[in-house]
């Protein structure tokens, strides 16, 4: 028979014992709460590198907004970016320029989709010029001879007696497709020298006096913005707010994310904020604008 002082020692043991075993389960019962606990949905965006500081922009705000939020954004080119999508390597691609009826054809092949486009964004295709270059503006024509190379001294179109240099984009890119597409409507010139972003070819004319480049408007800081004319008796523009929303500049066009199909969950809360006046109103202190 157990002695009082034995039975006061067992209860006490029984009772650390039933708090230890307490504790141990509360920590087990944690630890598998977080390890069912699903994990954040990594949302990948590749393309466009015009499209690069304006995704970043959105992914950043959007993730203080939802910390759970996972959003990864890369550049390349909207060519880059097509591809990635095409082999399931990027949820969201960003492009300045519309997909191809080939590449929409290989979407079909893979996903039986011909994917969505979704206008996010406008840009004005700007033309850069060397700070202290006199040309303050150009016809379509002209820059088309310009970049094919037809036009080869700025005194031709009201310049210095002096060799035009030729700045622009690779060809992945889609900023490269649009400018030859719309406005240079043949082969670049072989002068041209190719620069792998926006920024790599404002950077070039800002120290080229002769130069001159083009891209997307948010870029252009520390250039001279030459103002565009459809033809000789248009009115020349410059690209900003007035001049996109009137359709008045002339190498106006819209920036657009692709997905494979129809977003759903996290992938279309995150693509409804982007549109939503939250996500527009970033759209404009990048140095877009808007499409609502």
């Amino acid at each position: 028979m157990l002695s009082p002082k034995e039975i006061r020692f067992n209860r006490k043991n029984n009772d650390t014992m039933k708090t230890k075993i307490t504790l141990t389960a509360a920590v087990l019962i944690a630890a598998l709460g977080f390890a069912f606990m699903p994990a954040p949905k990594k949302i990948t965006v590749k393309g466009s590198d015009t499209m690069v500081i304006l995704a970043q922009k959105w992914a950043e705000v959007y993730m203080k907004a939802h910390p759970d939020a996972v959003i990864q954004v890369t550049g390349g080119g909207s060519g880059t970016g097509i591809s990635a999508l095409i082999n399931g390597a990027t949820d969201i691609c960003n492009s300045s320029r519309p997909m191809k009826q080939s590449e929409m054809d290989k979407l079909k092949d893979r996903y039986a989709s011909l994917g969505v486009e979704i206008p996010c964004a406008k840009d004005g295709i700007t033309i850069f010029l060397h700070e202290s270059n006199p040309v303050k503006e150009l016809t379509l024509k002209q820059l088309s001879n310009i970049f094919a190379g037809r036009t080869k001294n700025w005194k031709e179109v009201g310049g210095p007696d002096a060799p035009i240099k030729l700045y622009g984009r690779e060809n992945s890119s889609g900023t490269y497709v649009f400018f030859k597409d719309q406005v240079v409507k043949t082969d670049y010139a072989a002068s041209c020298q190719t620069l792998p972003g926006t920024a790599a070819v404002v950077n070039a004319v800002s120290k080229d006096k002769f130069g001159i480049g083009y891209g997307g408007a948010a870029y252009a800081s520390g250039v001279k913005h030459c103002a565009v004319k459809k033809d000789d008796k248009s009115a020349a523009y410059v690209a900003d707010t007035e001049t996109i929303k009137k359709g008045q500049y002339p190498i106006t066009r819209y920036l657009y994310m692709y997905t494979r199909n129809r977003p759903t969950g996290d992938l279309k809360a995150y693509i409804d904020w982007i549109l939503s006046p939250e996500g527009q109103k970033l759209v404009a202190e990048v140095g877009y604008f808007p499409v609502k």
